[in-house]
């Protein structure tokens, strides 16, 4: 049987993507990802997420990443279409993972507030059948989610030491991280038009933002 984990990383971020991982792996190596050390990549340091990263590529039959660039995320947070907004867009990028690894049983952490939902929104635009079970704190109860969530998580790091390199320090681009706060401000104290790695929809940044420099998409 193929077992898929799917997770995100850099959802309630201010600054940077919003980053997908999905992961394919035969039932039988599960265990394997257990013994390894893999769990939730909240609970693990960012050294050991990256040596198990490079063990979750060679376990996996496939995986697969997929980066939400902030303006995208600005686009469905603006428009503001019911039951349209961010939990679909991340939901269909899922899906869209799922679809390429083709696996037997999906375990996800599901973006959705109902779990039912997200998994029937899933299997709506998958043409064959699987299990597809979405639930919360999926990333601590299957070992495959895990280490989805480590990929996410990985490569969510990656780019934001890249944008830190470009444009400065500001930490963890989450908008609770006061670095991040001081950062912002300092930003909009010199400008008025919100630069593409920051999610102008937030409200971390829309406070900064003058009305009428506010996006309109």
């Amino acid at each position: 049987m193929r077992v898929a984990g799917v997770d995100e990383a850099g959802r309630g971020c201010a600054i940077g993507p919003l980053v997908v991982a999905a992961a394919v792996f035969k039932e039988e190596t599960l265990p394997i990802l257990r013994e390894i050390g893999v769990k939730d990549s909240k609970k693990l340091s960012a050294k050991k997420r990256e040596k198990l990263e490079i063990e979750i590529k060679e376990l996996a039959l496939d995986y697969r990443l997929f980066e939400i660039q902030p303006r995208v995320i600005d686009k469905v947070v603006f428009r503001s279409i019911p039951l349209r907004r961010l939990n679909y867009l991340e939901t269909m990028v899922m899906a869209k993972l799922i679809r390429e690894l083709k696996p037997d049983l999906v375990h996800m952490d599901p973006p959705d507030v109902d779990n039912l939902r997200c998994a029937e929104q899933v299997q709506s635009v998958i043409k064959y059948k699987m299990d597809v079970i979405c639930e919360p704190k999926a990333d601590h109860k299957y070992v495959s989610t895990g280490a989805a969530s480590i990929l996410a998580k990985v490569r969510r790091d990656q780019r934001i030491k890249e944008l830190r390199e470009l444009h400065g320090d500001f930490n963890s681009g989450y908008s609770s991280d006061k670095k991040t706060q001081q950062f912002i401000e300092e930003y909009f104290s010199d400008n008025n038009e919100c630069p593409d790695y920051m999610r102008a929809s937030w409200s971390t940044v829309q406070r900064h933002l003058k009305p009428f420099k506010q996006m309109k998409l």
